[in-house]
């Protein structure tokens, strides 16, 4: 196993239950206590998680905390592609779509180079890559300008300005947290304006999300929940949240996790 798989598990397991052992996960990962404790160095080097004697806790996340991309892109990896996966079969050849910065949204990226004649507006380096590098001639990325975020957005006048002057078929949007009362949140303030422009350049809006984001809290809101015409979450998400949801988003989209999955990470 990889190290960046164990530590996805390592993190899923203290999102869970708020805390491991050492002696527990070298049980359950059958690797050596010093593998497990070079991954919680690692976990703890990039803030996800706090190193306690014998184990690792969960952080006390504050709304302002912001993981960079490389250390998000370790959480919930197939939730995210199977998240990707139902957005990508929303999309249309030949349309113009916007996404913006995130891990969900980059995971979309990958699947939309098969897909011919699109222009891609974004505010996120990683998409605007991964599209690059593909080299299609027969679409357009459009990558705004602005100031630079731990999880490589551009954000702030600049990108706003951009994208005040485009409209788009749809805006795929990635969210630090969903709640009925703050609706879609970032820990940035200046991405939370970026996003609300992107937001608005839009006809529909279709929000890529992972069910972990459920009751997470950014310090700013982006949109209320009822601006949302799809919501794609993995089927990960609670019943009780689900049915929250459905009342308040236009058509909820359930990503199913293929059953191999766990057993990759494991």
């Amino acid at each position: 196993m990889l190290p960046k798989q164990r530590q996805a598990y390592i993190l899923e397991r203290i999102r869970e239950t708020g805390g491991v052992r050492v002696a527990d996960l070298v049980e359950e990962l059958g690797v050596s206590d010093m593998t497990v404790r070079r991954d919680l160095d690692a976990l703890e080097a990039d803030g996800l998680i706090e190193k306690v004697h014998g184990g690792a806790t969960a952080l006390h996340q504050r709304a302002s905390y912001e993981p960079g991309f490389a250390a998000k892109s370790t959480m919930q990896r197939f939730e995210k592609e199977a998240v990707a996966s139902a957005a990508a079969a929303m999309v249309q050849p030949g349309t113009a779509i916007g996404l913006s910065a995130g891990t969900t949204t980059f995971a979309l990226a990958q699947r939309l180079v098969a897909i011919p004649g699109l222009t891609v507006v974004t505010n996120s380096i990683w998409v605007a890559d991964v599209l690059h590098q593909d080299g299609r001639s027969d679409q357009t990325v459009v990558l705004t300008g602005g100031r630079r975020t731990p999880s490589d957005a551009l954000v702030g006048p600049f990108a706003v300005a951009a994208l005040r002057t485009v409209h788009l078929d749809q805006v795929f949007m990635g969210v630090h947290g969903l709640d009925v009362a703050a609706g879609l949140t970032t820990p940035n303030l200046l991405e939370a304006e970026t996003d609300r422009a992107l937001v608005d350049s839009g006809r529909r809006l279709i929000v890529v999300a992972d069910h972990t984001k459920w009751g997470a809290i950014g310090i700013s809101s982006i949109a209320r929940l009822d601006q949302i015409d799809v919501l794609v979450v993995d089927a990960g998400l609670p019943p009780n949240a689900r049915a929250v949801l459905a009342e308040h988003v236009g058509e909820l989209v359930l990503a199913e996790v293929p059953e191999e999955a766990p057993g990759a990470v494991l």
